[in-house]
């Protein structure tokens, strides 16, 4: 199966950075993303989408991102029911970031945003070749013109 989102847009609000009541930190925050096509109008839509951050990534985009910054975000779509306080069945759609990066440049001074580029939450370990070593080799400089 696959569950694999990417987006880019801007940021409508600002992070929210709250804390579990073990204190994983979790963030949520919502991007405008512009649809690639006009309507009949001749109007370009934009879908808002809410996004929903954990532990370290959570901490890095409330530090560095402010609401109308540009972020493209890597995560998974999840599906969440639940019941409103009408006794309703309601259901919401979001994306785990697994990852977060700037979509822009700092601009013009406008808040600090420091060296750090991007935040990947930890990823499992590769697995290492079947048979312990590279199928590729290095072409050296005695070996000539390259083969293409």
């Amino acid at each position: 199966m696959l569950n694999k989102i990417i987006l880019m847009g801007r940021l409508t609000r600002d992070p929210e950075l709250r804390r579990t009541g073990s204190g994983t930190a979790v963030t949520s925050f919502s991007l405008a993303v512009d649809r690639d096509f006009k309507s009949q109008s001749g109007e370009k839509e934009t879908d808002f989408i809410d996004i929903v951050a954990w532990r370290g990534t959570a901490e890095f985009v409330s530090k560095y991102f402010t609401k109308g910054r540009m972020a493209v975000v890597e995560g998974r779509l999840q599906i969440r029911d639940w019941t409103d306080k009408d006794g309703g069945k309601r259901r919401s759609a979001e994306v785990v970031a697994d990852n977060v990066y700037f979509g822009d440049s700092k601009r013009d001074g406008a808040g600090d945003y420091g060296a750090a580029p991007a935040y990947s939450a930890p990823s499992r370990p590769a697995a290492a070749p079947m048979s312990g070593h590279s199928d590729f080799a290095e072409i050296g400089e005695e070996d000539g013109e390259l083969p293409f």
